[in-house]
């Protein structure tokens, strides 16, 4: 009976992880605006990528993913150190290829979900919570997900009306206007402080 039964409680025990991350990659289709992004998420962090490996799980053998550990420089939500590390699941090879995206001294900004039982992570809903920051033309630092910012801004100005917040006028005009493309990195921030000082 042991030699049967442990091979069926792997498969389950990987099966409750395969189920979630179907779930986040099938998010990768449905648009979700920043409210809804921040409020998913229980991290959200900016800072440069000091290392980011494909290693197995260590309980897992069977599950890739990919460690990413950030230099901190700021904090909107959660609590981080100096110093933040997570672990994502990588279900396609594209993905070990590639670190899952991460890259030695990228700067990002990560909305990241809760870890899992089994210590997972992963921005929230996928390519949408993780933010790539550079500089523009003008020398402007910016942010873009990889959606390319698509829909970020939907239905934000009805939301933030019916709570009683008032943006500044270049805020307001970017949540009415915006369709897609990249945001000015300080309008971002701003933007999610607003809605965690909203749960605070």
């Amino acid at each position: 009976m042991r030699i049967g039964l442990r091979p069926i409680l792997l498969i389950l025990a990987g099966l409750t992880l395969v189920a979630p991350a179907s779930a986040q990659q099938s998010a990768l289709t449905v648009p979700r605006n920043l409210q809804q992004l921040t409020d998913r998420s229980a991290v959200i962090v900016r800072g440069n990528v000091v290392s980011a490996h494909v290693e197995k799980h260590p309980e897992l053998q069977s599950l890739d993913t990919v460690v990413v550990t950030l230099h901190v420089r700021e904090t909107l939500k959660g609590t981080t150190g100096a110093t933040f590390t997570f672990r994502q699941y990588l279900w396609d090879v594209r993905s070990r290829m590639y670190n899952g995206g991460y890259r030695k001294g990228q700067e990002l900004l990560l909305m990241l979900i809760a870890p899992s039982t089994y210590g997972l992570s992963s921005p929230a809903g996928m390519q949408q919570g993780m933010f790539h920051i550079h500089r523009d033309a003008a020398g402007r630092e910016v942010a873009v997900n990889g959606h390319a910012n698509y829909r970020l801004f939907d239905g934000l100005g009805a939301q933030l009306a019916t709570k009683g917040i008032v943006l500044s006028p270049a805020s307001a005009k970017l949540v009415e206007t915006h369709r897609r493309g990249p945001v000015a990195l300080e309008q971002l921030t701003g933007l999610i402080r607003e809605f965690t000082q909203e749960h605070d």
